[in-house]
Order: structure tokens, then sequence, then C-alpha cells
């Protein structure tokens, strides 16, 4: 095994090296959540914090980690007799993103036990994680019920394991990490409430700090032991401290003062539910253990609320994550008790908890977004003929589901049917590969007939391997949602193009909620462009979205070719995934030699290849071409009004976009 890099080498990243050491002193902090640009020590901190824990006593033998001073008395491997037991290091063990249900929870043998009745149990990741850390990279890649597994097992310290009626259960109490990249792609925020803590990390743009970072890694890539050998000394230092804080952590007080700051502090938030009050209470807790005080004081509670409450405040991908800490200190100020130091030192332990700043968040975009909207002072992004300053979206609504025909195998979600592991059974066949999904009533069909031949002589039933049937299951997949928007000169109109944004900005909003990729095509001018290429980041298409500027003509069969030509690569990458085509746009084609022509063909060449589309009506006045609607019948799709868009309008509840499988383009309705 190779050497970690000292976890007290990492240079910079207080908030986050706090965070981790937090949750090493008490677990029941509830994990943390690391958030940042690639390239961020995220990972190499994680790492290294499992070589600071304390050893474990385990029961010998015990696959699940039993401490043999107070054994789990229904451990599957139990019950374990009393006595002394082996002590090794505490594990980290990672959850690759691409890891089964089984694998996570573990499996059991249906075969023995319907054919003998044995609980034949092969323990997952949980059960190797128990005492140790669970690490997830890119944990907002993991599939959303893996996700919902882990957590609850985080929660309720314990792993259920249920399979037609056959159940295991084991202790699984692990340090929770997960790190992610928020250009993939964000959390729910009903999952991003279960993590405990969370901080936001960034690359230094201090060039003394890089150079020391560079010269770290480099000293560390020459001879990992030697450099680790140079910081045994602080490693060993931080490690007895850990052991300490632990001891000391039954006896820190958490008085009532204290007490009456965490709910006030939540309360003034807003935060959703009890959770984050809880959190808050076990972490200003650690953090006093962890400075050697049996007493929480405000500066604990200031720190607590950095680290536990940024995240809880965020309602959907568009919000930015953060806190106002004029507001925070107001608040700690107004309900401090007068015994403790309400003048909170705010480079206290941690170094200030890892606060955004309102511009740090997802929202922000990058340079992207910080470009001027209307109303806000600066230059347009450019100075191209006929361009019109970016205009603000209007407020987002609840839109109409839009699904993609038929019957598709891609990732779960939320928006067109599919087979999946997870839904309502439809029927069964024969296992490929290892039995995930055990569909009975057809295993015994499968059985009945050879219990003769088989020699059965008592009550129970023969089953063999090949009568093992697996239930194939409906559900819900994701789709790749490519919107192609028109952003030319006749939509340049300030209030259309200020709907048109709102209504964009509304199917994203949906394509979060339903787990889809997005992508984002414009075409203006001359030409289209791709201003994103399909990723999980819906927030990144709604920055862009914001930042783009109108004017010129409108080269409508451009926008298409460039849809089809990001599709055709992306079913080289995802082939599995569908792509719903959302065509925002008036109808009119202008440029070139005859325009229109060249964009019917466009649009009969995804036609032809089968792709669900869409086209979002926006024209507007008392007279009407109806360009829009033709373009929906040569693209073999279905065409949408911005107020038919709406979820609450009476054009119905639920639209089906049709492609070339036999269908017109007609829309499909259900009340």
């Amino acid at each position: 095994m190779s050497t970690p890099f000292p976890f007290t080498a990492v240079v910079g990243q207080d908030d986050l090296r706090l965070a981790l050491l937090l949750n090493a002193v008490s677990p029941a902090v509830g994990g943390v959540l690391v958030r940042g640009e690639k390239g961020t020590a995220k990972s190499t901190a994680v790492r290294a914090l499992s070589a600071l824990l304390p050893q474990v006593d385990v029961v010998v033998g015990c696959r699940f980690s039993c401490d043999p001073a107070a054994p789990d008395p229904a451990c599957p491997d139990g019950p374990h007799e009393p006595g002394p037991g082996a002590r090794r290091p505490s594990r980290m063990v990672e959850l690759p993103v691409g890891a089964s249900e089984d694998r996570l929870v573990g499996a059991l043998d249906i075969e023995r036990a319907l054919a003998e009745g044995v609980k034949s149990f092969e323990p997952g990741l949980l059960a190797q994680a128990h005492r140790g850390i669970l690490y997830v990279d890119e944990v907002n890649l993991l599939h959303d019920h893996l996700v919902d597994l882990l957590l609850d097992a985080a929660a309720m310290g314990a792993s259920y394991v249920e399979r037609e009626g056959v159940s295991v259960r084991h202790a699984a109490r692990f340090l929770l990490v997960g790190t992610m990249n928020p250009e993939e792609g964000e959390l729910r925020p009903q999952l991003l409430d279960r993590f405990g803590l969370t901080v936001e990390v960034s690359a230094s743009r201090e060039p003394d700090q890089r150079v020391e970072v560079v010269r770290r890694r480099l000293a560390y890539d020459d001879d990992p032991d030697g450099f680790a050998a140079r910081w045994a000394e602080e490693e060993a230092a931080v490690r007895a401290r850990i052991v300490a804080a632990r001891e000391l952590l039954p006896s820190v007080r958490l008085g009532d003062g204290a007490l009456r700051q965490i709910a006030a502090t939540c309360a003034a938030f807003e935060v959703d539910g009890m959770r984050a009050d809880i959190v808050m209470a076990r972490t200003a807790t650690a953090l006093a253990a962890w400075a050697g005080r049996t007493e929480v004081l405000a500066e604990d509670v200031r720190q607590a609320a950095l680290l536990a409450l940024p995240h809880r405040r965020r309602r959907n991908p568009f919000d930015a994550p953060g806190l106002d800490e004029d507001r925070l200190d107001e608040t700690l100020e107004q309900f401090g008790d007068g015994d403790e130091d309400d003048d909170p030192d705010p480079d206290g332990p941690g170094g200030g908890g890892g606060q955004p700043t309102p511009d740090d968040g997802p929202e922000s975009g990058g340079d992207t977004a910080a470009q001027p909207e209307a109303g806000e002072s600066g230059q347009p992004q450019s100075s191209g003929a006929g361009e019109q300053q970016a205009v603000r979206a209007a407020e987002p609504f609840r839109t109409k589901v839009l699904t993609v025909p038929g019957l598709g195998d891609g990732a779960a979600g939320r928006r067109s049917r599919a087979r999946t592991e997870h839904g309502r059974t439809t029927g069964a066949r024969r296992p490929r590969g290892a039995l995930t999904k055990l569909h009975l009533a057809a295993t015994v069909r499968a059985a009945a007939p050879h219990q003769r031949a088989r020699g059965r002589s008592g009550p129970g039933l023969v089953v063999r391997r090949d009568d093992l049937r697996q239930a194939t299951r409906e559900g819900r997949e994701g789709n790749l949602v490519l919107f192609v928007v028109d952003a030319s000169g006749s939509m340049a109109a300030r209030q259309r193009m200020s709907a048109v944004k709102g209504a964009v900005l509304s199917l994203l909003l949906d394509a979060y909620q339903r787990r889809d990729k997005v992508g984002l095509v414009t075409f203006r001018g001359t030409a289209a462009e791709v201003a994103l290429p399909p990723t999980s980041s819906v927030d990144a298409a709604a920055a862009r979205l914001r930042s783009l500027p109108t004017g010129g003509r409108t080269p409508l069969a451009a926008g298409l070719l460039k849809a089809h030509d990001v599709l055709r690569v992306e079913r080289l990458r995802d082939p599995a995934r569908r792509a719903l085509v959302v065509v925002v746009t008036d109808g009119r084609a202008t440029g070139g030699a005859e325009p229109v022509a060249l964009a019917g063909r466009a649009a009969s060449l995804l036609a032809a290849e089968g792709v669900a589309s869409v086209v979002v009506d926006c024209e507007s006045g008392p007279v009407r071409l109806g360009l829009a609607g033709r373009l929906a019948e040569e693209l073999d799709g279905t065409a949408v009004t911005l107020d038919e868009l709406r979820a609450d309008s009476i054009a119905g509840l639920v639209r089906h976009v049709q492609g070339t499988q036999g269908t017109q383009g007609t829309a499909r309705r259900a009340a």
C-alpha cells in the first residue's frame, strides 16, 4: 500500500481540514460534503485523514468489525463470546460512482435462502466502513437511490438488506465524506441536508501559497516515505489531539445560552426542519472539545453555523450557497446570554469557517455570469452589429412534463419510461449475471414441475439456479434535454426575450428535478454555437442563459445542424441516454439562400434519426404566421406556446413529445 500524503502537510484549506477533524472527534456530526473545483486537494485530504484516526479493537473473524467490549447482539456473524480482540487501523472505504446496490449494502444468496432457509450474506461496503471512513468521490454523480441508502445508514447507524421477506441487519456507523465538483451537477437539496457539514474549497490565488503546494507535492512524489517521515511529528500531535478530544467530548457542557443562540440562528436563516439545530449543537460541542474546553462558547456556535448552515439554505439549484456573516453576528449578539464572548474572533478555530461570498456560488457561473444584465452598469459582451445587451429572465414557473415516447434503458431519473432496477414489476426473465431482484411467483412456477424428478420428499421447495427468475421493472429515466435557443433580432424585444428566458429557466429547473443532463445551443447572426456542452450542471446552463445577448439574423438551419452534431457526439459517449430537443424560436429563418427550405431539410435530418423534439413557439402579436408549428411538423415533433408550457394551463398536464416511431407530431395529454 502506498504511503498517503500527510494530512498536516496539506497547504491551506483550513475549513476543509477543520470539518474533517470535527467529524473524527465526533462522528455523530454527520459527515462532511466537500464542494469545489478540481485540483483543490479534496481527495488528498480525505485519504490522509484515515491515517490520523485511532486504531480500533475488533472481534477476531467478524466481518462486521464488532467491538469486543460491546459486540452487536444482532451481528450476522454473532453471537460473539466475550474475550480479547485484535487491533487494526481504521479503514477508509471508497464507494465507486458506478457501484451497484448489492455492492453497497451487501447481497443475500437467494437460492440458499429459498431452498435451505439459510441466510448466506456477503457484506457490502457499508459493513467494511463500519467504525471507519466511507468516502464517496463525485457524490453528485452517484445514483439517487444509492445516495439515499448510504445516508439512511449513516443516520441510523445500521444497514438493512431485504430480499423477498429475508432480511439481514448489521451495524454501520462510519464517518461519511463526499466530494463533488458543482460544475458537474448538484445534489438535490433534500440530500444536501443529510450531510452534517459542508465546505467550499478553491485553489489559492496567492503565488507564495501555490509555490508551496507545488514544492510539497513534488517532494512527496520523489520520496513518499521520506516526505511522510518529515511530517511524522506533526501527524502524531494531531492524532493525539483527536484522542484527547474524543475523551473530553462527553464532559463538554452545552449550556442553555448556547442552545438559544443555535435555535435563534437556525430560525433567522429559515432553514427547514430541526436537523440543522441538532448538527449545529453537535458541531459546537466537538469544536469545544477540539479546543480543549468543557464549555461551548459563542465562537463555537458561530463556527458551527458557518459549517452547518450554508448548504441547507439552498431551495433550488439556482440559489447560491452562503451565509450573511453580518446577520449571523447580529443574531448571536442579540441572543447571547452575556456570560460568553459575544464578539467572537472571526479567525478562531479553522480560520473563518469557509464562508463563501455571494458571488462564489454556482449561480455566479464564473466569468460568464459576471457579464452585466439589463439595468446594470457595464458594457455588452461584444459589439456585433445589431446586438443588444442581455436581459433578465422572467420568474420561473412549473412546466408541463415533456417526455420521450417509448421505453428506454438510460440512467435512472424522473422523466421518461424506462426499464430500471427500481420501479413497478412488469414481468420476469432469466437473470443475466447475478440475481438482484427475485420474481418469487415466476421462480416458484419454474421450479414446481420438477419437484418429483428432483426427489422432493418434504415441505420445502427444491430450487435450482435455472429456476430463478429476475423481476423486470419499469421506472423512469433521465434524458438529455438539449435546448436550441433562437437569440436573433426577431426575438430581441426586451419583454419577449425576458419571457423566453423565464421559460427556458423553468425547463432547466424541471430538468434538474428530473435528473436530466442538459445542453445549450444558441443561434444568431450568421452561425450557431454550443453555449454549453451536455452536462449535469443545470446551474451552469442557467448562467450561460442569463448572459445570452440577442441580435442579428436568424440562422435557424445552423442551430438545428449544430444540435444534430451535439447529439451525434453524445450518442457515442452515452448511447443509452435518449435525447429530447427543445427548440425555442418564433420559427423565422433568415440569412443565406433559401433559409426556410434549408431549415426544413435540417429539421428532417433530426426527424429521420428518431430524435424526440418539441418547439416552444415564441411568436407574439395579433398576427401570427404559424412558422413554429410548421417547424414542429418537419421535426415530426410537437409545438407548444409559452402559455401552454405552464403546468397550470388548461391545455393539460402531460405532453408526450413524438419522434419518428410510426406516429405523427401530435401532443398526448393526460388529465
